[in-house]
């Protein structure tokens, strides 16, 4: 892996993996894996922002690590590892917030939003939340992050931390880009927020196939279409959009939509049926999977991931001007 580009990507631990999760990160991180040198992480220090007990999140870590392996994520090419077993991250993040001024982090979207959603825990932790991204990408020397652009302004963001800190000090890293993919916006089971386990609107990967059918059926279809007989609106219905991620002729299944050929209710077991089928070999890794190798596998990588991390911080120590660990 030493000649290809390495990347970085990560992952809050806030419950068991959905199909928002799925398709709009994980399926990508699987095909990059060919292409990259990927490090992908498990980000429990993200999730203090918004849960500050972290036992609270513990099975939740071991819950997701196991869904990623399950749906493709191979140790053997990637290193998949657990944000907070590397603690050098904690002091990139104090280090590079000396050189970002107040007002880039108070402009990000994001931090915008999850002060709306968690007005009672309006933290420091949150609105210095890219300066904790950007200490993720570049402690392991990422020059490149899979994103979609409704990601791109928090990327420049981070990509404007590490231009002011190379200035201030030294050339210490690279200026990480965008990896654009492929991220399309999965609206939940409700068909009117994007798939959330904290909404409570989503649909399983790995769940037994009762879990998930339960999931499909309850979905909201076609508001437009009181009754059967009448012609149905593909376009505007959050199960035909499903249609097209799982069935190659989904243009047929909303043809006969159109001509109310088949319900609202005969589409969701339809569409129920083929995503217990899709998934079904992420199950069954899944359930192959023992909590030893699980917890393994994670704590290899997190020792790889600080091998590196440590190698950077003792770069980034001297250009700062602060003294060497006393452990070296």
């Amino acid at each position: 892996m030493a000649d290809r580009v390495r990347i970085l990507s990560g992952i809050r631990p806030t419950g068991r993996f959905h199909l928002g999760n799925y398709l709009g990160a994980a399926k990508n991180w699987v095909e990059l894996q060919s292409q990259y040198e990927c490090y992908y992480f498990i980000a429990d220090y993200h999730a203090l922002t918004t849960e500050p007990d972290g036992h609270k999140i513990e099975d939740k870590v071991f819950d997701l690590t196991a869904d990623l392996l399950a749906v493709g994520i191979d140790p053997e090419r990637s290193v998949l590892y657990q944000q907070s077993k590397v603690p050098e991250v904690a002091e990139l993040t104090l280090l590079l917030s000396m050189v970002t001024p107040l007002s880039w982090v108070q402009r990000t979207p994001a931090f915008k939003e999850k002060a709306k959603i968690h007005p009672d825990n309006v933290n420091l932790g949150l609105l210095s939340y890219p300066v904790l991204q950007g200490a993720d990408i570049v402690i392991v020397k990422g020059a490149g992050v899979p994103v979609g652009k409704d990601q791109l302004a928090h990327l420049e963001l981070i990509r404007e931390v590490v231009r002011k800190f190379n200035r201030t000090y030294a050339p210490v890293f690279p200026e990480p880009r965008a990896l654009l993919t492929e991220t399309p916006l999965i609206n939940g089971t409700d068909g009117k927020q994007r798939m959330s386990k904290t909404v409570g609107n989503v649909v399983g990967v790995t769940d037994d196939s009762e879990v998930i059918r339960k999931q499909v059926l309850s979905m909201v279809t076609d508001i437009k279409r009181p009754r059967r007989t009448d012609p149905g609106h593909p376009r505007s219905c959050n199960v035909c959009a499903f249609y097209k991620f799982f069935f190659d002729d989904w243009e047929h299944y909303w043809d006969l939509c159109r001509r109310a050929q088949i319900g609202c209710f005969d589409k969701k077991k339809l569409l129920a049926e083929r995503m217990i089928e899709t998934f079904a070999p992420f199950r069954e890794r899944r359930a192959a999977l023992s909590p030893e190798q699980v917890t393994a596998i994670l704590d290899e990588g997190s020792v790889r991931a600080r091998e590196v991390a440590r190698h950077t911080m003792i770069e980034v120590r001297h250009a700062v001007g602060l003294p060497p660990y006393l452990d070296r």
